[in-house]
């Protein structure tokens, strides 16, 4: 027996010298290896590998080659052999390349961290932090040390004056105990100060990273037959328990005047119909809360929209992409969105119905989805984040009846979590319960993770229930919206040139009424008279006259509030077409013109001059009495 046992011995150690694959008692059940590598020796590690989609486990042994192991990688991730880089350190150094060389010669041991980059992705959380360009409020809070002073306390200190105890020690601008002993208390903790819990303690946030949620199947599994015939745990995604968010990425909505919502609300008070407009302006610190951030609305931009008392659609803007280029040229941005929901409760005494509260919904279902639809086209550029972006600062205002009956502006966002919901096509309003949402289920085209909610039952047990349906409350994050005590005025302008896509209202943006918007300007200064967000749109959108290329200067001066800069922009060939265009619509020049109310002069237009079509606006030859444009009359 002695004999038969060395000799299965021996057969073992040339199958593991050989790669035969023979076995021995001694040298147990070893497998061949893949493509013509030695078979493995018994296992002796583990090797992490860490890539954007997640952290992976791989077995290795000491004498494995780099090639093997390489190999074994690409199978594990679903990669092709040059489809991605591992590398020893996080900032893509020591790269391990596909060669004889094995794991114990690199130095690679049990339990040692890689890191994979996929090829032309970003490659790590460090190399996103180097080349994302956050929003300068976002540079600027990340700088600040947010911490809450206190001063000493006259009872409970028994120190010093230098000295500090647990009663005056400074605060994080995260402490749960602080924001809720706020006047009011603050149920959201700003997205900074949720940043700083992040990357405290003792490792300073060297492994924080924000993950944004996907509820799509992972491209590039190659072991199994694609969605619906096949789907595995590498592929699949997480299911997803709602949280209601802790923290915000906005604090505050602020209006600089009530002119800018009273404008915005006449469409409705004329005639009845709901009103959607876009929110341009800024977004500066919010003092009130520890690293706050506040969306401070200077112009309400309406688009073109279909709208009835119950309803609204928006339609294509052709004019959009122009909107938000003068925007940045006057250095603001397009901040949210506001809607009306309103109902007269009174006309006599212009009281409006309460009708959006505790006991019904604060949003609905499908404006909760508009909202995450919104926030998902305006994210936030994050430098924790690999994909670079994180959630979003895009707010949504509604104006509705308030408890006194009167118009309130209530102020909101959706959470993270919606915006993958709604991103991924996920989440559906229910007709007829518009505080109720209702995850989809999945279907040969689409796969959907199972969405779970916790909530209380009868007994006051915490219970998951499916979110089929759910109610809307837990993807709502509410902001506080307010008017300042001292108004402010980006656009100074006293007088009202007509907003935008209000023909309706035979309120329409031609050179009737801008003729009659600068007769009523006649004692004004030029950089008062053209501070006005719509006017400076009709400057640069009508179809007579567009002056996009040749305006930067006028839009620096209001930007800048330099008078100066003004009267030398009067002075071009620009602004001298403009005048002629004004008085050419009435026969006279325009500082001589009587006109009456905005629906265009009190005078009658001379015959022999060019006409301005009332519907179009385009400029007719004198004599005319139906416009070469639209075939409308004249008057």
């Amino acid at each position: 027996g002695g004999g038969g046992e060395r000799g299965g011995r021996e057969r073992g150690e040339r199958g593991r010298e050989g790669g035969e694959g023979e076995r021995g008692r001694e040298g147990g059940r070893e497998r061949g290896g893949e493509g013509g590598v030695a078979p493995l020796l018994p296992l002796t590690g583990i090797i992490r590998v860490q890539s954007p989609d997640g952290m992976k486990k791989i077995p290795s042994t000491k004498r494995e080659t780099a090639a093997a192991f390489l190999k074994k990688v690409a199978k594990e991730f679903g990669f092709n052999s040059n489809g991605f880089s591992v590398y020893l350190n996080r900032n893509k150094t020591g790269e391990i390349l596909s060669q004889n060389k094995t794991l114990s010669l690199l130095k690679i041991k049990h339990g040692d961290m890689l890191y994979l980059f996929p090829s032309g992705a970003p490659s790590s959380s460090g190399e996103v932090m180097d080349t994302v360009q956050e929003d300068e409020i976002d540079q600027y809070l990340a700088k600040q040390d947010g911490k809450i002073y206190r001063n000493k306390d006259p009872q409970l200190c028994r120190h010093g004056a230098l000295g500090k105890c647990v009663h005056c020690v400074p605060l994080e601008p995260f402490d749960e105990d602080y924001l809720n002993h706020l006047d009011p208390p603050v149920k959201h903790m700003s997205f900074h100060a949720y940043i700083r819990k992040l990357t405290g303690g003792a490792d300073k946030g060297k492994f924080a990273a924000l993950e944004n949620i996907s509820c799509k199947i992972k491209s590039g599994c190659e072991g199994h037959p694609p969605w619906p015939e096949g789907i595995c745990t590498k592929c699949q995604p997480s299911a997803i328990t709602l949280n209601r968010q802790k923290y915000r990425h906005v604090d505050n909505i602020m209006f600089e005047n009530h002119t800018i919502a009273d404008r915005f609300l006449d469409f409705w008070r004329k005639t009845g119909s709901q009103r959607m407009g876009y929110l341009y302006g800024k977004f500066t610190e919010h003092k009130d809360i520890p690293l706050g951030i506040r969306a401070e609305v200077a112009a309400i931009y309406e688009p073109p929209q279909n709208a009835t008392q119950n309803s609204l659609e928006l339609v294509d803007d052709p004019k959009a992409a122009a909107v938000d280029e003068i925007a940045a040229k006057l250095g603001l941005c397009k901040v949210g969105w506001i809607f009306t929901d309103l109902l007269s409760e009174d006309t006599r005494i212009g009281t409006v119905r309460y009708s959006r509260n505790k006991d019904s919904y604060y949003l609905s279902a499908e404006e909760c989805i508009t909202a995450g639809y919104f926030q998902n086209h305006h994210s936030n550029p994050c430098r924790l984040s690999r994909d670079g972006h994180f959630g979003s600062k895009f707010v949504t205002v509604v104006a509705t009846g308030g408890p006194d009956n009167q118009v309130h502006f209530e102020g909101y966002q959706v959470s993270n979590q919606c915006m993958a919901l709604v991103r991924d096509e996920c989440l559906l309003p229910c007709k007829d319960a518009p505080e109720l949402g209702f995850a989809k289920e999945s279907s040969p085209e689409q796969y959907v993770p199972d969405v779970f909610y916790k909530d209380k039952d009868k007994f006051g047990n915490d219970v998951t229930f499916l979110a089929r349906p759910l109610p809307v409350e837990y993807l709502i994050i509410d902001i506080t919206t307010t008017f300042p005590k001292d108004p402010q005025y980006t656009f100074c302008s006293t007088q009202r040139f007509p907003i935008e896509n209000r023909d309706i209202l035979g309120e329409i943006q031609n050179f009737h009424s801008l003729a009659t918007y600068l007769s009523q300007c006649t004692s004004t200064a030029f950089l008062d008279i053209v501070s006005d967000f719509h006017l400076l749109l009709f400057l640069v959108t009508n179809e007579v006259m567009p002056l996009r290329d040749s305006i930067g200067l006028l839009l620096d001066a209001v930007r800048t509030s330099n008078e100066d800069l003004a009267q030398t922009w009067k002075k071009s060939e620009q602004w001298a077409t403009i005048e002629q265009l004004c008085s050419t619509v009435g026969g006279q020049p325009s500082s001589s013109l009587g006109y009456g109310a905005m629906g265009g002069p009190s005078v009658p237009a001379s015959s022999s001059a060019m006409w301005s079509c009332l519907h179009c606006t385009f400029m007719n030859q004198p004599g005319t009495e139906h416009c070469e444009m639209c075939s409308l009359p004249r008057s």
